[in-house]
């Protein structure tokens, strides 16, 4: 039976800050029935924020919850199904703007949503192939604003077979933890993006706060990777439970 579409929509700009991990950071997090993903040996998180646009839910354009921000935290998974190798993602939290965009993740697919006061900025471009100077995704908790910004440069580029940007981008599946342990799949449908090279990435604010210590002190070095992507129309389908 094929899954229905759910969601529709745009992602666009998105800022990507990847990091190498300890697999033990990760492997407590794993949904059951999936494995770690790796490349070249290591498993990587990502803080990646980006632009929700024209965002329909079962093809029905919902008013002030078309367009808005997103940040997430996230690692990367993979699961055999009848010989076909499935990579995908797995959140361990994600922000959005608005609360009912946060209620309705987490009644569907039980994700880790939270809501909270957020805002952006898209830096200039010459034309649809010059990066964007800066990208900037922010987000506000009571001690204040965090953000997570990536400064671009030079021409909008096809992913390179093998590359770690390929790695971090192409996964087309999701994964999530259900609150009885149990596992929910679901497809992801997009072309492949091209990148803008980073010239400079930082975050910004009190990031253990919103990550706790354990991930803040993996976020708090350099990045192994920094990139935009410059997005697409994309596809969300229905989620069903694996066994």
């Amino acid at each position: 039976m094929t899954a229905r579409a759910f969601l529709t929509g745009e992602w666009r700009y998105l800022a990507m800050l990847n990091y190498r991990v300890e697999p033990a950071l990760l492997e407590p997090l794993v949904p059951c029935g999936t494995t770690l993903d790796r490349w070249q040996g290591a498993t990587y998180v990502s803080l990646v924020g980006f632009l929700f646009r024209d965002t329909r839910v079962l093809g029905v354009r919902v008013p002030l919850h078309r367009d808005f921000e997103e940040v997430n935290l996230r690692f990367y998974v993979s699961r055999e199904v009848g010989g076909e190798l499935r990579r995908g993602v797995t959140f361990i939290k994600e922000i959005v703007p608005r609360r009912a965009i946060a209620a309705v993740a987490r009644i569907a697919y039980d994700e880790p949503y939270v809501a909270l006061p957020m805002r952006h900025s898209i830096g200039e471009q010459t034309n649809t192939d010059a990066a964007p100077s800066a990208v900037r995704y922010e987000w506000r908790r009571r001690a204040g604003w965090s953000a997570l910004v990536v400064e671009a440069s030079g021409t909008a580029t096809p992913l390179v077979s093998g590359s770690e940007a390929e790695f971090i981008t192409e996964h087309y599946w999701g994964y999530t933890r259900q609150r009885d342990g149990g596992t929910i799949e679901y497809r992801v449908e997009h072309p492949r993006w091209n990148v803008w090279t980073a010239v400079d990435s930082r975050l910004e604010g009190d990031i253990a706060r919103g990550y706790g210590d354990a991930f803040a002190e993996a976020l708090s070095g350099t990045p192994t990777s920094a990139f935009v992507a410059d997005g697409s129309p994309v596809t969300v389908y229905a989620p069903s439970r694996i066994r």
